[in-house]
C-alpha cells in the first residue's frame, strides 16, 4: 500500500484511495474508487442510481463503514480521525434555519409538514450551519421547481466564490453540473469512468455537450 505522503494530501479537500464497499447482500457499491477534489473546487459527481455516489458520501461523513481503502479530508484520515468529520457538512437526499433560504417563518413547523422545496432548503441549511470546509450535497435540487433550483444555484455559487467553500455535488441534472461545477467526474459501477472540466470531457468524448460525453462514458 502506498504511504500517505505519496498521495499529495496537502492540496486536496478530498482524497479517495482505492475505496471499496460491499454490502451484506453482496452488492458492490464501490470498487477501488479513486478520486481527488482540490481544495476550493466546485466538483460534480454524475452517475446513475446505484453507481456509488451516496455510499461515497456516507463513508466520507462516517455514516457508512468502508470495506477497504483510505479517505482523507484536508489531510485528515476520514475513517479514523473524528476531526475530519467536523470539516464536512452533508445534505442527504431526503432539518438552525437560515435567513438566506427564508426559513425563519417555518421555525415552528415539523420537517415532515414542510413542502418538498422547503425540506431541501432545510437540509442544506443544516449541512452548512457549523461552517464546514467541504460541503457534500446529494442531489439537493431533486424534485424542486425551477425557481427554487436557480435560487439554490445562486446561493451555492456565492458560498463557493465568497467563502471558499469546497463543494461536492451529486446530481442527475447534467445542466446543473455544467452551470455550477468546475470539474466533473462520471461514476459507474463504483468506479470513476472519466473526470475533468466540462470542456475537457466534452472534447474527450467528441460530443457537442456534456450530456453527450456522459452518455458515451456510461456506454464505454
Amino acid at each position: 500500500m502506498r504511504a500517505p505522503a505519496d498521495l499529495d494530501r496537502s492540496s486536496q479537500a478530498l482524497l479517495v484511495d482505492r475505496l471499496t464497499k460491499v454490502y451484506g447482500d453482496g452488492t458492490t457499491a464501490l470498487d477501488g474508487l479513486e478520486l481527488r477534489i482540490p481544495a476550493g473546487c466546485f466538483f460534480g459527481l454524475l452517475g446513475p442510481n446505484g453507481a456509488g455516489k451516496t455510499t461515497l458520501i456516507g463513508i466520507v461523513s462516517g455514516l457508512v463503514r468502508a470495506g477497504a481503502g483510505r479517505v482523507f479530508v484536508f489531510g485528515h484520515d476520514a475513517i479514523a480521525d473524528l476531526e475530519a468529520r467536523l470539516l464536512v457538512g452533508v445534505a442527504p437526499q431526503e432539518v438552525h434555519l437560515l435567513d438566506a433560504f427564508d426559513l425563519s417563518a417555518k421555525a415552528g413547523t415539523k420537517p415532515n409538514r414542510l413542502s418538498g422545496g422547503m425540506r431541501r432548503r432545510l437540509l442544506i441549511a443544516r449541512a452548512l450551519v457549523h461552517r464546514p470546509r467541504l460541503a457534500m450535497l446529494d442531489e439537493p435540487t431533486a424534485g424542486v421547481d425551477l425557481e427554487l433550483r436557480h435560487e439554490l444555484w445562486r446561493y451555492l455559487r456565492r458560498l463557493h466564490s465568497q467563502e471558499g467553500l469546497t463543494v461536492l455535488l451529486t446530481t442527475h441534472y447534467i445542466e446543473e453540473a455544467e452551470a455550477l461545477c468546475e470539474r466533473v467526474a462520471f461514476i459507474r459501477a463504483g468506479r470513476i469512468a472519466a473526470e475533468g472540466t466540462p470542456a475537457e470531457l466534452t472534447d474527450r468524448f467528441g460530443g457537442a455537450r456534456l450530456e453527450d460525453a456522459y452518455l458515451e462514458a456510461m456506454r464505454a
